[in-house]
């Protein structure tokens, strides 16, 4: 009997303030469909002190606002966020703290995730904010993919890069352009979540 194939799409979700997170996540989501599958672009709102300050319901720019719905349907997760003070900025953090119904009824266990970030330095924190951005995916229960050294970018690249996960070195100003290997690694961790997610389907 033929498995059937994956039906839901690759859910790349991310903050981005300058936009440089956002490009990571077009990249990404190109490395979904160049694997076969689809990835749906998503985002989350920003946060601010003043609460009573509403956002608009739609974005200004840039890809829709996530739902519930995206959480369910999604058949694996790639999550980014820029560097803030090494850790993950406060509107992604904001939203993974509101997922206690999808963590209580497992929505997103047995998942793969991916993880990718930007930083306005070389050591700006990269890899200490991919690995808190771990954290809450694996207390609900998702599997996570990396990137492997077999990926010769991941040797060669001098800006961003890592074995966590996906990285843009943006620059003090923000006007670095994202590298050749930092587009490759991109890509590859795209290629490598849907093709995860497509193997534990089979297995399920």
């Amino acid at each position: 009997m033929t498995p059937e194939p994956v039906q839901h799409a690759i859910l790349v979700l991310y903050y981005s303030r300058s936009g440089h997170t956002a490009q990571l996540a077009r990249l990404i989501a190109r490395g979904v469909e160049e694997a076969g599958l689809q990835a749906r672009l998503r985002q989350v709102p920003p946060v601010a002190p003043v609460t009573e300050v509403a956002q608009p319901p739609v974005p200004e720019d840039g890809a829709p606002y996530v739902s519930r719905q995206d959480l369910a349907e999604c058949a694996g997760l790639a999550l980014g966020s820029p560097t803030r003070f090494g850790n993950m900025a406060a509107p992604l953090k904001h939203f993974l703290d509101t997922t206690g119904a999808e963590w209580a009824s497992g929505t997103l266990a047995g998942k793969p995730a991916a993880l990718f970030t930007s930083t306005s330095t070389m050591h700006g924190g990269q890899e200490s904010t991919l690995l808190t951005m771990a954290l809450p995916l694996l207390h609900h229960g998702m599997v996570l993919v990396g990137i492997p050294y077999t990926e010769p970018a991941l040797t060669a690249t001098g800006s961003g890069g890592t074995p966590y996960g996906a990285s843009h070195v943006a620059g003090a100003r923000g006007d670095n352009a994202i590298s050749e290997h930092e587009r490759e690694l991109a890509r590859a961790l795209g290629r490598r979540l849907a093709e995860t997610a497509r193997k534990l389907a089979v297995q399920a």
